[in-house]
């Protein structure tokens, strides 16, 4: 089946794919109004060295990157993520789905500390008491292992939290994915009611024969019936053929 013949089928029945297309239009719109829009604020954290390690670097915690920091940047946003973290921020007011993360591709000990919701003024709020309590949790962490406070690892905020942006990818994907669900089942409604409504060739019906033929067979019948007529036509043909006397044995001896 070519596009021309897709067409045809789909100008033919119009009146099931007008329905099915119309429903479709409704279920974007279903999709559109129930699936709001989720705005994300993000800050950028890094870690810097205690005091007592920058004193040879004349108190610059720049000079003074370790290798070490990266993994209590690792250690830090898995605190973060666990439960008891994620309860503490819910007591505080935080809503939505936050997230603490190394940041990608970076050259040292940077995170990044998210908040996702749908409502962008909280959305801001949340990310702000995040990033507050992600410096909390580092001393809270640091102070457990008994580590003093000039050996501290500490944090500073590279970017604060920015105004939340609109995140239009999930919705728009739930919308396409609405509208070619609904456009395939209206052809596959289209083209099934098309394949019901064609006849198939009942079985045990003949054909007729072609005229050609039915015209010769007459032919040739009017010929033998005009070739007995004409035998008929002959006189005295059969009564010739009865009255010549036929050579048996008998007269065949008789004769001188």
């Amino acid at each position: 089946m070519d596009l021309a013949e897709i067409w045809r089928v789909m100008r033919r029945r119009w009146y099931v794919l007008l329905p099915g297309l119309l429903l479709t239009a409704a279920l974007i719109a279903g999709v559109y109004m129930l699936v709001p829009v989720e705005y994300r604020s993000q800050s950028t954290v890094t870690l810097l060295n205690s005091k007592k390690a920058t004193v040879a670097f004349d108190g610059n915690p720049f000079l003074s990157t370790q290798a070490s920091l990266t993994g209590m940047a690792d250690g830090l946003a898995r605190n973060l993520n666990s439960d008891d973290s994620r309860a503490d921020l819910k007591a505080k007011g935080v809503t939505g789905t936050y997230e603490a993360k190394i940041a990608d591709n970076a050259q040292g000990p940077f995170m990044w500390l998210s908040v996702t919701g749908t409502d962008p003024a909280a959305v801001l709020k949340s990310d702000q008491v995040f990033t507050a309590y992600a410096e909390k949790r580092l001393t809270e962490f640091q102070a457990q292992q008994a580590v003093t406070p000039e050996a501290m690892i500490r944090m500073a905020t590279i970017v604060p939290p920015q105004k939340p942006e609109a995140q239009t990818k999930t919705r728009l994907q739930y919308l396409i994915m609405a509208g070619a669900l609904g456009f395939v089942l209206s052809l596959v409604a289209t083209f099934f009611v098309e394949a019901r409504r064609r006849r198939p060739d009942k079985p045990g019906r003949h054909r007729p024969a072609p005229a050609e033929n039915a015209g010769t067979g007459g032919a040739d019948g009017a010929d033998g019936a005009d070739g007995a007529d004409g035998a008929d036509d002959v006189p005295g043909a059969a009564a010739s053929g009865a009255g010549e006397p036929r050579n048996t044995p008998a007269s065949a001896g008789a004769s001188p």
